[in-house]
């Protein structure tokens, strides 16, 4: 049944690529506002996440925002068509700015290896193939749920020769090697982490099990880092390639304090446009939000 599963949405990642950039988010809007009239998991969460991390905004604004944030994710689902099929040089194309580029350079230039973090902001797809054009890099990934998908997946995000780590003992030394030899490292930092992978450190003014990894792998090899976001322009009109420096106490020996960083370090990524975070992502999984289970 994967494979058929597979072979279907290869299929239609082929059909989404023959859309221009325009098209395909007209066409990711419809999903979006398909989604917001639905009762589907996907829209729920998404409303509970807005509600637990705006308190501050009236039941209209967060009902807003949770639209907005759905459009933008039905956006994201129709441009990975273009994202992996497209020929890199005509998805590069659509980049119309890249800021920041010199927090990145400075790293490199100090002799260090860069962890470079890419919240689930903007088209993170993107993000991973820009940064295979401009050296050699390692990417943590998690195989996909459809297992039969993993190949293809596999090819095309290492198709400018990135290195796919699997989130497994053998990954995780890969990566400390990595960062040893002043390589780069794309880490999706806003994952839940598995197991003992991760400690309750504030999101958005709410506890939430965090990943471990980035501090331990700073930590181990002095390496340094970066955010990284493609954000979204209007009306089609491609993507702006922002990189950010993070808040410094993510280098702090205390792994307490270093995690809390992390988190503020992807607040301060969704900051302008928090309608292109993935909120439909169970952040809080796992934790308690006012002294009751989430996503029930």
């Amino acid at each position: 049944m994967d494979f058929f599963k597979a072979k279907l949405v290869i299929y239609l990642l082929k059909l989404l690529a023959k859309l221009s950039l325009k098209n395909a988010q007209r066409l990711g809007t419809m999903i979006g506002r398909v989604l917001w009239l639905g009762d589907s998991q996907m829209t729920r969460v998404t409303k509970e996440n807005i509600e637990i991390c705006f308190p501050d905004l009236s039941t209209e604004q967060q009902q807003l925002l949770a639209k907005k944030s759905l459009i933008e994710t039905g956006k994201l689902f129709a441009e990975f068509g273009l994202s992996w099929e497209w020929p890199t040089e005509r998805t590069l194309s659509l980049i119309r700015s890249v800021q920041g580029k010199e927090f990145l350079d400075a790293i490199f230039e100090k002799g260090k290896g860069a962890i470079i973090l890419a919240p689930h902001h903007g088209n993170w797809e993107m993000v991973g193939l820009y940064l295979s054009t401009l050296r050699p890099m390692a990417a943590l990934y998690k195989p996909p749920k459809i297992k039969a998908l993993e190949q293809y997946m596999s090819a095309v995000r290492g198709r400018h020769g990135s290195e796919l780590v699997p989130t497994n003992k053998r990954g995780i030394i890969r990566l400390f090697s990595i960062l040893s030899k002043q390589g780069m490292v794309g880490i999706l930092p806003d994952q839940v982490p598995g197991g003992t992978g991760g400690i309750l450190a504030p999101f958005m003014g709410v506890e939430a099990n965090t990943v471990k990894l980035i501090s331990r792998l700073i930590d181990r090899t002095q390496c340094e880092v970066v955010s990284l976001c493609a954000i979204r322009l209007p009306d089609g009109k491609g993507f702006d390639m922002v990189f950010k420096q993070v808040d410094q106490e993510i280098y702090s020996k205390d792994l307490a304090l270093s995690v809390a960083a992390l988190n503020r370090s992807i607040e301060v990524c969704l900051k302008d446009q928090p309608e292109q975070y993935q909120w439909e992502y169970k952040r809080f999984k796992g934790t308690l939000v006012n002294g009751e289970k989430v996503y029930k």
